[in-house]
């Protein structure tokens, strides 16, 4: 590829995930301020929004799972100018994360507190956090239809709808858990249960607006009613390994979290501490480039140019590494510094600090993951990246952590290494299958399938 090319891809997907790094930056800054707020209670409250944040990825990892396979066939259809399917394909995936996101409503209603005992938390852990649990999985159909609504927006190359709607709808999050959870402007003090219904307003103030704007026919992408099984069967097929990787991870979050409990409640605050500080830094940067990624290799794909996706998946992740790998790295020594923004408390600072710096070092690791997984997605594979996530797990946030910090008694450093070989292991395996795979063939067969491929 030469430098006008690669620069040409630059500026697309710049265009691309501005919108959304602004959205997930704003989106982050809703759950930091959370961490922040619940952090002027105790860290008993941090660890409890932190456990509970555990249960919540479940129906989160089945609307980003959804919503990968909305972004896939939205993506390709919109570059074959398949209009018709794309709108079905959108339908189809959001009525499915609203049917699916009921049992997590009845289950955050009915089980919160033993959700939250059963990984080992003391009483007032459980209260707090179970308590919390219920609130924001009342909304969690809502949630989920908001992530498959922005998705296959964003699908089409519209990143810009999705963000104006999500920073209101978090802006005002923002100001809810402040204003109830402090008890400001005369409000009264409802601390932990304040910060949830903020969340819970968001969640469903944002389904409701997204799919508004949608049925009103003010975006690219709109409604269609359910005809086609092939669509269907193809959004299962697409959306299955993304769903099952996030739920491996979120499993895997339950021991490591439990490990970790074992070293202290202290560190396991720290460990919410220090991967929000580095979700703040880098997380919206690299949920972009995996977004505009998806976008730029799903359309070449549509408009028949597997040799263009491929130039586009590379020019991604080299500007994800030049960009978010740099600022990863700039918050090893600066950690301190951004860790005592979320608690005083002397110990959980100390462990902040390092899984922080671990964090940071992960960066170069992280971004080439996200970015090749999302380049996968938008040509319909999402296996390898399903795999990789496993090995990764496997091998070293679990395996890793608990033989150096248990076994070998090393404690906590374990788990610093083991967040560090996660992600090396993992972005090295999708790099592999980004190199390597049939994923543009096996894209071009679905569509021919399905009736979207160009003639």
């Amino acid at each position: 590829m030469d430098w006008g090319r690669l620069y040409a891809v630059w500026r697309r997907v710049l265009g691309l995930s501005w919108p959304v790094m602004v959205e997930q930056t704003v989106r982050t800054a809703m759950r930091t301020t959370d961490i922040i707020v619940t952090g002027l209670f105790s860290p008993a409250a941090i660890a409890a929004i932190g456990l509970a944040d555990l249960y919540s990825r479940f129906p989160l990892r089945l609307g980003l799972g959804l919503g990968g396979g909305a972004i896939t066939l939205s993506s390709q259809d919109t570059g074959a100018d398949a209009t018709a399917n794309r709108d079905e394909a959108v339908t189809q995936a959001i009525l499915l994360g609203l049917v699916t996101g009921i049992p997590f409503a009845l289950f955050g209603v009915s089980f919160g507190d033993e959700a939250l005992a059963i990984l080992g938390a003391s009483d007032t852990v459980a209260s707090l956090g179970g308590t919390y649990l219920a609130i924001i999985f009342a909304t969690a159909p809502a949630r989920q239809v908001s992530l498959i609504a922005a998705r296959s927006l964003q699908g089409t190359g519209d990143t810009r709808t999705p963000m104006y709607i999500n920073v209101v709808s978090n802006g005002l999050n923002i100001v809810g858990s402040v204003t109830l959870g402090l008890g400001l402007f005369g409000v009264p003090r409802y601390e932990i249960v304040g910060v949830g219904a903020a969340t819970a307003f968001s969640n469903v103030f944002t389904a409701v607006v997204l799919c508004l704007v949608m049925f009103a026919g003010r975006t690219s992408a709109g409604f269609a009613r359910p005809a086609n099984p092939v669509i269907a069967r193809q959004l299962v097929v697409v959306s299955a390994p993304r769903v099952l990787e996030g739920f491996v991870e979120t499993f895997a979050e339950f021991p490591f979290n439990a490990l970790l409990l074992g070293f202290g409640t202290e560190v396991n605050a720290a460990f919410q501490v220090g991967r929000r500080l580095y979700q703040q830094v880098t997380g919206p940067l690299s949920r972009g480039y995996s977004v505009a990624a998806s976008v730029v290799v799903g359309q070449a794909l549509g408009e028949g140019d597997p040799q263009g996706a491929r130039e586009n998946g590379y020019a991604t992740a080299l500007l994800g590494l030049v960009t978010v790998g740099s600022i990863g790295l700039a918050l090893v020594p600066t950690a301190p510094l951004f860790v005592r923004l979320f608690t005083s408390d002397p110990e959980t600072v100390r462990y902040g600090v390092g899984f922080a710096r671990a964090y940071g070092l992960t960066a170069p690791a992280l971004v080439t993951f996200v970015v090749f997984s999302g380049g996968l997605q938008g040509g319909s594979e999402t296996r390898t990246p399903f795999l990789a996530r496993v090995l990764g797990l496997g091998v070293f946030f679990l395996g890793f952590s608990y033989v150096v910090g248990v076994t070998l008694g090393y404690g906590v450093l374990g788990a610093y290494g083991g967040i560090v070989g996660y992600y090396g292991l993992a972005a090295g395996v999708v790099a592999l299958g980004f190199w390597y795979g049939d994923w543009a063939d096996r894209a071009a067969r679905m569509m021919a399938e399905r009736g979207s491929a160009m003639d």
